[in-house]
């Protein structure tokens, strides 16, 4: 994921000088493995810049593998999980049945209701209302540096 985001960013001083608008950051910064082990609900961020809401993007991916678009089931933007703090929860609620936990968002889409992934079929579903009163403020990926934990 590191390499993704060092490209992504060459890539956008590169663009600086001619003008080309459109670099963000892509990181990944939440990974729930399912109760079997197999496979991984990946939360990825997108940052835009300041005059843009955090976007994030919802991955079933199998364990340990990366996340990548054709994977993606769900989409938010400006997701919260409290008043100061972005982002989601992903919740396994049993084998197959994945929860996007979120206090509110500027949109949310489910893209696929229903997943095949290592021959096991994942439902996700959307929470909204979800409060998270632990959720520090800010950015998911700003905290987890801040937490000393680098992506």
């Amino acid at each position: 994921m590191a390499t993704r985001t060092a490209a992504l960013g060459l890539a956008c001083l590169l663009a600086l000088p001619t003008g080309v608008g459109g670099c963000a950051s892509y990181d990944e910064v939440a990974r729930v493995q399912s109760p079997s082990g197999k496979i991984d609900a990946v939360l990825v961020e997108t940052n835009g810049g300041a005059t843009t809401s955090f976007r994030y993007g919802v991955h079933l991916v199998a364990s340990g593998s990366a996340p990548a678009a054709p994977n993606r089931v769900a989409v938010l933007d400006g997701a919260t999980r409290n008043e100061t703090a972005y982002g989601t929860n992903l919740v396994w609620r049993g084998p197959t049945l994945l929860v996007v936990e979120f206090l509110d968002a500027k949109s949310a889409k489910i893209e696929r209701a229903v997943s095949e992934i290592g021959g096991a079929r994942v439902v996700v579903a959307i929470e909204e209302g979800v409060r998270d009163p632990s959720a520090p403020a800010g950015g998911m990926l700003y905290n987890l540096h801040r937490n000393g934990r680098p992506k």
